[in-house]
């Protein structure tokens, strides 16, 4: 594969890397002899080119992982952890280069980039040290002469299909806790955003990572969709749209999923809430990787009562937000990714404008910038329920406000939603945060901070009877959802 270390752009054109898919501890250029291309949402230049994966690739990449994978197994946790360790290290010599290719082909600031493959190195380091303290326990049993006790086996080939917001993080959601507890992989990661993966896998190689138990098949639905339905694989790790999530659930049959799907918050400010600390959590949650990411803003249901106060205050902080090159170290809103979900800001806008809202900022894409992909951070007040912008994940840099009449209206209001991933509420009073903790339908609550907050140990997932998914992101809680417990049963007599 021809990868030179990625640069920032600076004087001269970008030369676009030749990259190629990772099958079996190799980089090759798949059966299908196509190439699809990868352009930059910040300048819409060439930043790469990657094989398209067909079904010889597919089946070539299960039977590797399945090959792999039985030999891994018998690895002890502690020599699976040692590598996951050095893999990390080697993620964060990385950092730099991955990051500004991460920018390139994404359109985040740098500053985020740089976090996210940080975060991802430490995922490795963190998981590591969670499958060493992953122990099982000794049950009671009735009959005296018998001795009862729980261990974990891994449970095989995994399909990981991840999304383009946080490329090189989400793999590694997956892939740190599903190498140190004995599973193999293939990565599919969105054909347009995975240049920073494909170059991440020098980190793994120099970690002496056996071949064949990470192959990396960039591709569409259509790649996802024959990797799903071979018979090799025993399990799909998915994070993406609940669409995407229920068409998975549909054709994968009995495997074992793990899915972090859509999410449309609420954030929510009470009567008696500290509105300027709410409005700015309102706002980074919309202009964060301008908005894409799954426990974003997307709804922010006030009081009434400080309903004033708090649009007042978004547009404050609003004004300050940055829109421009994410090379450039005072933006702090780079383009969106692609043009689908710029089309659906337009639709969202459009819809809750003709129903009767306010756009009190932003509302548009803004005109001579490089790419089409710049919008503005948009406020809208007025907001009714049946808008469009309230039923449906965004995914964009929008403050959508709606207002309730006290605690048991903002309640109905936000569980009135067919998502339940992560909401955040702001208040002063003890017992009712933990009202809130308790009775929105979502997967977690943050009291007095943003929607988008996120710990690589917490468990993050969605709550049950919503279209959000099962299982859990973040610590032990993956590395059990990716194995299986075994029981061991003796007879002493």
């Amino acid at each position: 594969m021809t990868v030179a270390s990625p640069r920032a752009r600076t004087e001269g054109a970008w030369s676009p890397l030749e990259l190629q898919l990772y099958l079996d501890g190799r980089f090759v250029d798949g059966s299908t002899g196509r190439r699809a291309e990868i352009h930059s949402p910040a300048t819409g230049e060439l930043v790469a080119t990657v094989p398209v994966p067909g079904p010889e690739d597919i089946r070539a990449a299960t039977e590797a992982a399945r090959r792999a994978q039985r030999a891994w197994a018998e690895v002890g946790p502690f020599q699976r952890a040692t590598v996951c360790h050095r893999i990390g290290d080697a993620l964060h010599a990385r950092v730099a280069d991955l990051a500004r290719l991460q920018t390139l082909e994404q359109g985040k600031p740098l500053a985020e980039s740089v976090a996210d493959i940080v975060e991802a190195a430490e995922l490795f380091h963190l998981h590591a040290e969670d499958m060493v303290r992953l122990a099982g326990e000794t049950l009671p049993v009735r009959d005296a002469m018998k001795r009862m006790f729980t261990f974990r086996r891994p449970v095989g080939t995994w399909a990981v299909i991840t999304p383009w917001n946080f490329p090189v993080l989400m793999a590694a959601e997956f892939l740190a806790p599903g190498l140190v507890t004995g599973n193999a992989h293939v990565l599919k990661p969105p054909v347009h955003t995975c240049a920073a993966v494909l170059c991440s896998i020098e980190a793994f190689e120099e970690a002496g990572l056996p071949p064949g138990l990470v192959n990396v098949l960039p591709g569409d639905g259509a790649v996802g969709e024959m990797l799903v339905t071979d018979d090799l694989v025993d399990a799909i790790g998915f994070i993406g749209s609940s669409a995407t999530g229920a068409r998975i659930q549909q054709i994968a049959g009995l495997k074992r999923t793990v899915m972090e799907c859509s999410g449309n918050g609420p954030l929510v400010v009470c009567a008696d809430a500290d509105v300027e600390r709410a409005a700015k959590a309102a706002v980074y949650g919309a202009y964060f990787c301008a908005g894409q990411v799954c426990c974003a803003t997307e709804r922010v249901i006030v009081d009434r009562s400080r309903h004033d106060e708090l649009v007042a205050a978004c547009l404050a902080e609003a004004a300050a937000v940055r829109l421009g090159d994410p090379f450039d170290p005072d933006t702090t809103l780079g383009p969106l990714n692609n043009e689908g979900v710029a089309a659906k800001m337009d639709r969202h806008v459009a819809d809750a404008a003709s129903r009767g809202a306010g756009v009190l900022a932003g509302g548009a894409r803004r005109s001579g910038m490089p790419t089409a992909l710049y919008y503005e951070l948009t406020v809208l007040d007025g907001v009714e329920p049946e808008m469009a912008v309230a039923r449906e994940e965004s995914f964009g840099p929008i403050v959508p406000v709606l207002a309730a009449d006290g605690d048991d209206a903002i309640l109905e209001l936000a569980n009135a939603d067919a998502l339940g991933l992560q909401a955040a509420v702001f208040t002063k009073d003890l017992a009712r945060a933990f009202r809130y903790m308790e009775h929105l339908e979502v997967g977690q609550v943050v009291v007095n901070d943003t929607t988008d907050y996120w710990d690589i140990g917490m468990p993050f997932g969605g709550a049950g009877g919503k279209g959000t998914g099962w299982g859990r992101i973040g610590g032990k809680w993956t590395l059990m959802d990716m194995s299986d417990v075994r029981t061991g049963i003796l007879d002493l007599s």
